[in-house]
């Protein structure tokens, strides 16, 4: 069971799982370590974190109760080291760095694996996506642009000079907007792909009861 603490421990325990950089001695003296050691591992965080959290007392005169974090440490990573959280971490695009125990580990990994392919195949998509909408921006922002070229090849006040070079640009920007269009439709079939993949994939999972 993790320690109770005190309403000024568990405060002071927030502030040093939000940085450590400037705590006070008080904050050193009352903070549970026990139940700081559990919040890190159960977030999967190594050990190496408590590292910050000992200089910044270390200003105070004031030593870390290290065995107590340990401790919670290793409560905090059996309640991490569990299926569901590996999925969850895997198909949120977290890492893992080896911190499960032998005997919880392999389950672990499959559903953190399971978890990172889910995560691969939103991320075609949402990359897909991201990419039609900057191409579908830069035909307005062209279009914008043509206008403006269009309406400067009408006025009396160009010169032949620069009518030239106004319907030079006029074809250009033309050229490319039709290059931008071919891009769109390559892109938009291959999002139909990925979308498809998606699904595919999320009614697997469906069995699996991770999904």
């Amino acid at each position: 069971m993790i320690k109770k603490t005190s309403g000024l421990a568990a405060a002071a325990a927030l502030l040093m799982l939000g940085g450590c950089a400037s705590m006070s001695s008080e904050e050193c003296l009352v903070s549970d370590w026990h139940a700081i050691g559990y919040e890190d591992g159960s977030r999967g965080y190594t050990a190496d974190r408590i590292g910050e959290r000992r200089k910044a007392c270390a200003k105070h005169g004031i030593a870390v109760d290290f065995p107590s974090y340990r401790a919670g440490h290793d409560e905090g990573l059996r309640d991490f080291c569990q299926p569901a959280r590996g999925f969850r971490l895997g198909s949120s695009g977290g890492q893992y760095h080896g911190l499960c125990a032998v005997d919880l580990e392999p389950r672990f990994l499959d559903a953190f694996r399971t978890g990172q392919q889910l995560y691969s195949l939103r991320s075609n998509v949402n990359s897909t996506d991201y990419q039609i909408n900057a191409r579908k921006n830069e035909i307005v922002s062209l279009e914008g642009m043509m206008r403006d070229k269009e309406a400067a090849l009408i006025s009396r006040e160009t010169t032949t000079e620069e009518r030239i070079l106004l319907v030079a640009d006029l074809k250009r920007h033309s050229v490319h907007i039709g290059e931008l269009e071919a891009e769109i439709m390559e892109l938009s079939e291959d999002r139909l792909i990925y979308e498809q993949e998606l699904r595919s994939y999320e009614a697997v999972l469906a069995d699996t009861g991770y999904y």
